[in-house]
């Protein structure tokens, strides 16, 4: 063989092993993410009671792993602040997030109430002029003075969401003599107004957090936040309450019922 088609054909072999090690790379890349998601489902509903995680090789018999995925797997867990290595002792848990139903129109006081006290920083009371789109959706005259209120919530006294909520002056002015710090707005609206809450219209999605936010909430700087966009009505149709909710990501997980129509 010519030397040239040896060099081809060595570079021919080269090319196929370094492809070859890319698919077992992938692959490997994939199961740990399936790992992953199978680990944190457990952690989410507290399947590991002494918050310990069992060790590497339990977790590949357990789950038909090898070794070298396991360990991707918890880098990953490592890397959205669930666990942390201890020497002498192994994985270990040092975060938890808290079930956020979203089937029930609830206030967090009220959703979050087994886990623990919900307490709020009133950061911002104000009336301001309705930005357009706030106008439109809470059926206010544009350009319409309306309750404007930001808050951080805490759960035993660490940051979970930063509350930003618009209301009709007519709602929103008798909060302002209400208990902001340690009540739900809903519970406070039902209270005040005599008449029931309905619906909500929501929109969930994962923004960046910008530095103000990152600052009140504790989270590093970029991170990916849980946005909550929410649109209350009380019984009657008419909107009251609109609000823009960035929770920390880490600590909060939404879950739901939801029923397949016929």
């Amino acid at each position: 063989m010519p030397p040239a088609d040896r060099i081809r054909d060595h570079a021919g072999q080269g090319a196929t092993t370094v492809a070859a090690h890319r698919a077992r790379r992938r692959l490997r890349a994939d199961r740990a993410r399936q790992l992953a998601d199978l680990l944190r489902r457990q952690i989410l509903t507290e399947a590991f009671p002494d918050t310990t995680l069992p060790h590497e090789d339990a977790l590949a018999a357990e789950y038909g792993a090898s070794r070298n995925t396991v360990r991707e797997a918890l880098d990953l867990l490592r890397a959205e602040g669930l666990v942390a290595r201890q020497p002498g002792v192994g994985t270990v848990i040092v975060a938890r997030k808290y079930a956020h139903g979203l089937d029930r129109l609830m206030g967090l006081a009220e959703t979050l109430h087994e886990h623990g006290r919900i307490t709020n920083e009133v950061r911002t009371t104000a009336a301001v002029r309705a930005p357009a789109p706030v106008a439109e959706r809470l059926h206010v005259p544009p350009a319409a003075d309306v309750l404007y209120i930001e808050r951080l919530r805490r759960l035993n006294g660490i940051p979970l969401s930063l509350d930003l909520t618009y209301l009709p002056l007519d709602i929103g002015t008798p909060l302002l003599g209400a208990d902001l710090e340690n009540t739900d707005v809903f519970r406070l609206l039902e209270s005040l107004t005599g008449t029931p809450l309905g619906h909500a219209e929501i929109t969930l999605e994962a923004v960046t957090a910008d530095a103000h936010c990152s600052a009140v909430l504790e989270a590093p700087r970029g991170t990916a936040v849980l946005m909550l966009e929410r649109l209350t009505h009380l019984a009657d149709g008419r909107p009251v309450d609109l609000e823009f909710i960035r929770f920390r990501g880490d600590r909060i997980a939404m879950s739901g019922l939801l029923h397949r129509s016929r």
